[in-house]
């Protein structure tokens, strides 16, 4: 048989406290006048009792819930799980709790989801979804949810954002990379690959457009096994280039279709992550990557939030540049 401890409510504190159940509230939120004595007296039996307060009680009590909603399009990528980490570890740390909503990149999903956010009554929300639009987060805005949106540059009364920036970096890249090599350069096109993915493909077509260099856009499957298979199909054929793939598990899958058809990363092919994660570093040749600090980036997400949420917000958008980090996939 197992041993159960039964539950203390807030009637048994007040009871043995001989107060008022509003007298109790008052103690446990800090809120309202209470004599030095009553204080003491309500402590020692919630000490006593064990008593543990409701969080849906405390909601109540504050009229706040202390829920912090997150949208992302899914948790699956490294990168979003990164900036999980560091939402979560500042929600855990400040004492808010945290509900997360995943849109799958559907559009209607992600309208539904909004839905969602705005019946739960949340405190304020993050973000990081390309399908919903200024308009929506607005709309969210109507309901009185203080919004953080990451990358997407949205700012008002209760709406602030965290940018992500890798756009100047990419370009140099590109001037440098033609400076000492007339290997053509590949974009890997990936469908729903988001605004990120988008920004950076049409800074990749200009930059080469001013440039006057021919270059190739190549969709893929955002899969490492179908990626691995059309390129070691298409490795048989073409014996060099350099390839700027999404993340890191598309490069690898260049990367290694390319090894295992004889070829030699970087002397006949080279290979660029655009987002690169600790994953850069496991594979062999480790990959050239793009990296911005996406724990930090939620950390900074969720203080911009809680000031937000407080009123004391002032500079209301913040940016990340990305870093390169020269690894074995590309020459130097």
């Amino acid at each position: 048989m197992r041993n159960t401890k039964e539950r203390v409510t807030i009637y048994q504190v007040a009871k043995k406290a001989q107060v008022s159940l509003a007298t109790v509230s008052r103690v446990i939120n800090k809120k309202g006048n209470v004599t030095e004595g009553t204080r003491l007296r309500v402590e020692a039996a919630i000490k006593e009792l064990g008593y543990k307060p409701s969080g849906l009680a405390q909601a109540l009590a504050t009229n706040k819930t202390t829920n912090i909603a997150l949208i992302i399009p899914s948790a699956n990528y490294v990168y979003i799980a990164n900036l999980l980490n560091g939402i979560t570890e500042v929600t855990k740390e400040k004492g808010f709790t945290l509900t997360v909503f995943t849109t799958s990149h559907s559009r209607e999903e992600a309208l539904q989801t909004l839905e969602k956010v705005i019946v739960t009554h949340v405190d304020g929300a993050i973000v990081f979804d390309d399908e919903l639009s200024e308009e929506d987060v607005m709309n969210l805005n109507s309901y009185s949810v203080p919004t953080i949106v990451i990358n997407k540059n949205i700012q008002g009364d209760r709406t602030g954002s965290v940018l992500l920036s890798y756009g100047s970096l990419l370009t140099k890249i590109i001037e440098e990379h033609y400076q000492r090599s007339d290997r053509r350069m590949t974009f890997l096109h990936v469908h729903d690959g988001g605004r990120l993915l988008s920004h950076c493909e049409k800074v990749f077509c200009e930059a080469h457009r001013n440039l006057g260099r021919p270059y190739q856009i190549v969709n893929v499957d955002d899969s490492y096994k179908r990626t691995y298979y059309d390129f070691a199909q298409r490795f048989r054929e073409e014996k060099e280039g350099y390839y700027i793939a999404y993340r890191d598990s598309i490069a690898a899958a260049v990367e290694n279709a390319a090894t295992d058809q004889g070829l030699s990363v970087p002397e006949n092919v080279e290979v660029l992550s655009l987002v690169g994660t600790k994953y850069a570093n496991i594979v062999r040749p480790t990959l050239t990557s793009l990296e911005i600090d996406m724990a930090e980036v939620g950390r900074r997400a969720m203080y911009m939030l809680i000031d937000l949420i407080d009123g004391s917000l002032f500079e209301k958008s913040y940016r990340f540049d990305a870093r390169l980090q020269l690894r074995a996939s590309t020459r130097r």
